[in-house]
């Protein structure tokens, strides 16, 4: 079991830029039809925050988000699941990228020599403190998206780890990487590999879902990329009507015990999110 306490990718600020982009409506649109003066609004995107209760309530019915997310985020306190029931082991490969942290992931066996690493940071000379000293063979690569904080690190990890398959949404620059689509399955070591193409952050963003044969009644891992974060999702800087569809389509799709492992803060689960992030309504699944 492994209880992440790791920062959050976004904090109420974020959330609420976010939300204003999704919905289409500037700050001053919004404020208005919250009954808010514009410069709190925008003081809160600038992580000056001095909402009462009712002003959230009012704000997040504006933007669709749902309120008791909203709280936990302003109060700093954003529940996070233990993780648990993984047929695998996840290790997560954190390296600072500005002003926050892009995830790398190597999974495989726990007592393995080699695993899969999915997506390869800013660079591997940030990844390589970070690297298990057991992990010594790559049994293939899967990137989820072309930005420099999650596949900075794979010429290097190839060259001291490889030579292994690289995947990626699209052929990635300086590498063999094959291109996958919507419903492909790879087997990678001992873990088997479904694409989920998740375009809208991205114009070519994969997710992948990740199990093995071994156990096949154990919770699935979905290593999400930039899709959806602990208590956020992802900018739709590409497409974000088509990120929220997106979204949607693996809510309804995943069971709740499956584990998320984002591109950016703590892993989660669906039921998680499905109780506590803001973006998500629950009696929209039902």
């Amino acid at each position: 079991m492994t209880c992440e306490r790791v920062p959050m990718e976004d904090e109420l600020g974020d959330v609420l830029e976010k939300a204003l982009a999704l919905t289409g409506l500037t700050a001053a649109e919004a404020a208005a039809r919250a009954r808010l003066p514009e410069s709190r609004l925008r003081d809160a995107i600038d992580y000056r925050y001095e909402f009462g209760d009712d002003e959230l309530d009012r704000l997040a019915g504006v933007l669709d988000l749902r309120v008791g997310g909203l709280r936990a985020l302003l109060a700093g306190e954003y529940p996070l699941p233990c993780i648990d029931g993984l047929p695998f082991c996840v290790r997560a490969l954190r390296c600072e990228h500005g002003i926050g942290v892009a995830n790398a992931y190597l999974v495989g066996g726990c007592s393995s020599d080699s695993a899969v690493l999915f997506d390869a940071g800013c660079g591997f000379e940030k990844l390589e403190p970070l690297w298990p000293k057991n992990v010594r063979r790559l049994d293939g690569i899967c990137i989820t998206h072309e930005e420099r904080e999650h596949c900075g690190g794979v010429a290097e990890s190839l060259r001291r780890f490889g030579p292994a398959p690289v995947f990626a949404p699209a052929a990635l620059r300086g590498t063999c990487a094959a291109t996958l689509g919507e419903g492909a399955k790879v087997t990678l070591g001992a873990l088997s590999i479904e694409v989920l193409a998740t375009p809208g952050h991205a114009a070519a963003h994969n997710c992948y879902l990740v199990t093995t044969p071994r156990a096949p009644a154990a919770s699935p891992l979905l290593i999400a990329g930039d899709l959806i974060f602990a208590g956020s999702v992802g900018g739709g800087y590409w497409n974000g009507e088509l990120l929220q569809r997106q979204v949607r389509r693996l809510v309804e799709r995943l069971p709740a015990d499956t584990v998320i492992a984002p591109g950016h803060g703590p892993m989660t689960t669906l039921a998680n999110e499905l109780a506590n992030n803001p973006f998500l309504h629950p009696e929209d699944f039902r």
